[in-house]
């Protein structure tokens, strides 16, 4: 499908600073064939600039140097009838040629709401491809084909057919049994007929044992708790048949009820989290994947993804408008709360205090191994860092889900493709989404 095969576009406003990265940007623009309205630097920007131009989207070269412009402009962005297409400024300015022509294509796909990203030519390709199931068997390819007629042509042969006159049955071959016969053998032989057998011997009784006298009893008495044996009486000597020792007082005053299980968390620490870890390319990846996740998934989600700058506040006011979940910045000492999506700075690490999660600073940063495994997920999205993948296949082998994304959108496919290699699940972020909610489901 070309160009000029497509509808109308949406018009278009590129918001980017003058440099490679914009004239690239434009250049694809007008390989889809949008109407551009408006091209102009974020920070010199005026509000009712971009206003009064209405476009039907905002296509925008992120980069540190223009977030206080976005956060300023954010009235007219924060507009739910305006499409958001978000691209990294450095990634833009080296695409070229095929690559281009690709970003070109996904262009048109998100302007206009659909999946087609295949080139001109490419429609019959998926004649091509295989489809599930078994293929088609002969009985079923003529399950409706008539048989009246074979039959009765191997009827009218059947007299011709000659006999086996060569086989003759082993001497040894009998008749088969009937199940009357078999039957018949299981049964077990009448009483008259079983031989009589002897009543068998019952054995020996052992020697009687000489009982020894115990003597008057008449000057016995019980015994004090506080003694420690017992006296044994007149005539008895210290044997088998002496009298075992008295049992000590049992103290119910100590006794305690033992703790099965710790107590959880009282301030709604969740137990385990999804850690979705993105780069270069992630912000649009992640964009789709929390665009997918409903509002109360049961268990919550953490996003770490390093930023030029650190400026985490504009990535959390970005994600909200189109994430379903709260979006929050982590910040130590506070709970880790299913429900809600947490962007991590670079300085916020997990801990695990009785049994559940929460934020505390770490100069490292997150950690994967801090997740408990049998209550947490991992998300590798476009960019992911190769350095963590040993990590994360780690506590999959303990446990824990691992999602990669894979697809055109995927830019930097490294750490995604060495999961996918060693037998993660694989998808492009909303399939991921919905992985993540079929596993955990949604709070009532």
């Amino acid at each position: 499908m070309s160009a000029n095969d497509l509808p109308l576009l949406l018009s278009v406003a590129l918001l980017a600073r003058p440099g490679q990265a914009r004239e690239r940007l434009r250049d694809a623009l007008a390989q889809a064939g949008a109407t551009l309205v408006l091209e102009e630097d974020p920070n010199t920007l005026d509000v009712q600039v971009l206003r009064d131009a209405a476009p039907g989207a905002v296509l925008i070269a992120l980069e540190p140097a223009i977030e206080d412009a976005l956060e300023r402009l954010d009235p007219v962005l924060g507009s739910p009838s305006l499409t958001l297409i978000f691209d990294e400024a450095e990634l833009a300015a080296r695409r070229e040629g095929w690559e281009a022509q690709r970003w070109a294509r996904h262009l048109v796909a998100k302007l206009h709401g659909h999946h087609d990203v295949l080139p001109p030519g490419s429609e019959q390709d998926s004649l091509l491809q295989p489809e599930p199931g078994m293929p088609t068997t002969p009985a079923e390819l003529h399950a409706d084909a008539p048989l009246d007629f074979h039959v009765r042509e191997a009827f009218d042969a059947a007299a011709d057919v000659p006999a086996d006159g060569l086989y003759q049955a082993p001497d040894a071959l009998s008749e088969p049994m009937s199940l009357e016969e078999a039957l018949a053998a299981l049964q077990p032989p009448s009483p008259a007929a079983a031989p009589s057998v002897p009543p068998p011997v019952p054995p020996s009784a052992p020697p009687a044992v000489a009982r020894v006298p115990l003597g008057d009893h008449s000057s016995w008495s019980l015994v004090e708790d506080s003694a420690d044996t017992a006296a044994a009486p007149a005539g008895v000597s210290a044997g088998a048949d002496a009298a075992p020792p008295p049992l000590s007082a049992f103290d119910i005053e100590r006794l305690s009820l033992v703790e099965l299980e710790a107590e959880r968390p009282n301030d709604g620490a969740a137990a385990g989290a999804v850690l979705v870890l993105a780069g270069i390319g992630g912000p649009d990846a992640l964009r789709r994947l929390l665009a997918t996740l409903p509002a109360g998934l049961a268990t919550p989600v953490l996003v770490h993804m390093r930023l030029d700058g650190g400026r985490y506040g504009n990535l959390v006011k970005q994600m909200a408008r189109v994430s379903a979940l709260p979006v929050l910045l982590a910040e130590a000492d506070q709970p880790v709360q299913a429900g809600n999506a947490y962007i991590l700075p670079d300085d916020i690490g997990l801990a695990e205090r009785q049994r559940g999660l929460y934020f505390h600073g770490d100069a490292q940063g997150v950690q994967v191994a801090t997740l408990p495994p049998a209550h947490s997920a991992v998300v590798l999205l476009s960019g992911a860092d190769t350095a963590q993948v040993d990590d994360v296949l780690a506590l999959a082998a303990a446990g824990a889900w691992v999602g990669a994304q894979v697809g055109e959108g995927c830019y930097d496919p490294a750490a995604a493709n060495a999961a996918v290699a060693a037998g993660m699940d694989a998808g492009e972020p909303p399939q991921l989404a919905q992985s993540i909610v079929e596993r955990w489901g949604v709070s009532e």
